[in-house]
């Protein structure tokens, strides 16, 4: 495994905002035009684009699943407003895509509106990027700061100012395998989980999984993975008194408690030599070991609901992970929109929200794939609270953990693949938590103290 990021840029390094506004912005702007790699039509900041002055442009990473809904929330918006009204385009998830937007935005061709995660879009704010989301912007279409759930619209607060207008929120949570939990004596008489809390009750209901499954109690991958150990760790770390943010001062300095870090680097490696979590599991296997009944639980983030869904005769549920230590938490991350920096007339202002909240209107499609609503009124709807096993996991969003701002962290970021990697070699037994929390901490520092690129 390779647990060694990319070397960070040295402080001295130029910028690419330097390089671009240095003169050659459009040698950036035809390399996100040549690199988006997915036969996307052609948005905004690419080289040959003619709009229609009423067009929306939009771009997104989002694949799979996630993809085929966001189409069909698409073609309704255009459905609504005319064949002319929007232009589309998706690019590769993570690192590729948020350089595509910064560099289209500081060569003055942005979308009118992007997809961000909660996570990544501080740094987009921070690095001037975006343009402020105000209640007078809201209020054109109709919204308030209030109607979305107050947890999230608090995490993407930057400097006292509003930067996104979130989607939903997709925390990691806990698949159960009904038949495998049934057996196990784990379900109450609706076929629903029964609570578990506190250590005791999590290591006995673990432990009476596996011996209905002759296997493992629960799967989570840790092998040639990196955001599922991070977020595994996150969760645990974050239910204990005494957590600190991993890092503070926008990612300057590094400031989770070590002690405490390696306290729950010793229970998950104590877990896995007991066999009650997988020691070694790859993203697919650690999936099909729930679903084949060969462990009764399985961590991972909502998203992965389509999935199990598509397994025939799967009976499964889903809960927010327990409160095995002192208090509820899980690791998430929220899908948000947000407006590239731009001059923008009324009009166009108006026209971008309008788009944000044709998508929010069909929060229930986005729903269907596992992610909770930010929106609220679609998640105090009867619709949503009747959407199972959705509903049964939705509080999850409410102790929802973000990771710490910094330009090397958030969702497919350097910061989760380092500490990630570290977390799964423990998990593992090929590291002890102290020479993991060593190597995070060296790694992390190089880029802590090296200055935002942007």
């Amino acid at each position: 495994m390779n647990s060694h990021p990319p070397t960070p840029p040295a402080r001295g390094a130029l910028s690419r905002r330097g390089l671009l506004r240095g003169g050659l912005a459009a040698g950036g702007l035809g390399l996100v035009a040549g690199a988006s790699g997915c036969g996307s039509p052609l948005g905004a900041g690419l080289v040959g684009s003619q709009l229609d002055p009423g067009t929306v442009t939009f771009w997104n990473l989002f694949g799979g699943g996630d993809g085929a809904r966001l189409q069909t929330m698409l073609d309704k918006y255009v459905v609504d407003t005319g064949p002319d009204s929007l232009q589309a385009a998706t690019f590769a998830w993570g690192n590729p895509y948020y350089t595509k937007v910064s560099l289209a935005t500081i060569g003055d061709q942005p979308p009118d509106v992007a997809v961000a995660h909660l996570t990544r879009a501080a740094n987009l704010a921070q690095a001037g990027l975006l343009t402020p989301i105000t209640e007078e912007m809201l209020g054109t279409v109709g919204l308030t700061s209030t109607d979305f759930n107050q947890k999230v619209w608090a995490a993407q607060k930057v400097n006292g100012q509003d930067w996104t207008v979130p989607l939903d929120t997709h925390p990691f949570v806990m698949f159960y395998n009904s038949e495998v939990c049934e057996k196990a004596g784990l379900l109450d008489g609706d076929g629903k989980l029964k609570p578990i809390q506190g250590v005791e009750a999590w290591e006995a209901a673990l432990t009476a999984a596996k011996q209905a499954t002759g296997g493992l109690g629960l799967s989570v991958a840790n092998v040639n993975e990196f955001a599922t150990p991070w977020r595994f760790f996150q969760t645990l770390y974050s239910q204990q008194e005494g957590a600190t943010d991993f890092l503070s001062g926008a990612g300057t300095e590094i400031t989770f408690n070590e002690d405490l870090a390696a306290k729950t680097l010793e229970y998950i490696q104590k877990l896995a030599n007991d066999g009650l979590i997988s020691k070694a599991a790859d993203y697919a296997g650690s999936q099909t070991d729930m679903f084949t009944g060969k462990s009764a639980f399985y961590l991972q983030g909502e998203w992965e609901i389509t999935t199990a869904q598509g397994i025939k005769d799967l009976k499964f549920g889903m809960v927010p992970v327990p409160t095995i230590f002192d208090k509820p938490a899980a690791q998430a991350d929220s899908h948000t929109f947000v407006l590239p920096k731009m001059e923008r007339t009324e009009a166009q202002v108006k026209r971008a929200m309008g788009f944000i909240k044709s998508m929010l209107d069909q929060s229930m499609t986005w729903a269907a794939g596992g992610h909770v609503p930010a929106y609220l009124p679609t998640l105090d709807s009867s619709e949503y609270e009747s959407l199972e096993p959705q509903a049964d996991y939705a509080s999850a969003a409410d102790v929802a953990v973000y990771d710490a701002p910094a330009w090397y962290s958030g969702s497919g970021s350097n910061f989760e693949n380092i500490v990630g990697a570290q977390i799964g070699l423990v998990q593992q037994g090929l590291s002890s938590p102290k020479a993991a929390i060593s190597s995070i901490r060296s790694q992390l520092q190089s880029y802590a103290s090296t200055a935002n690129p942007l």
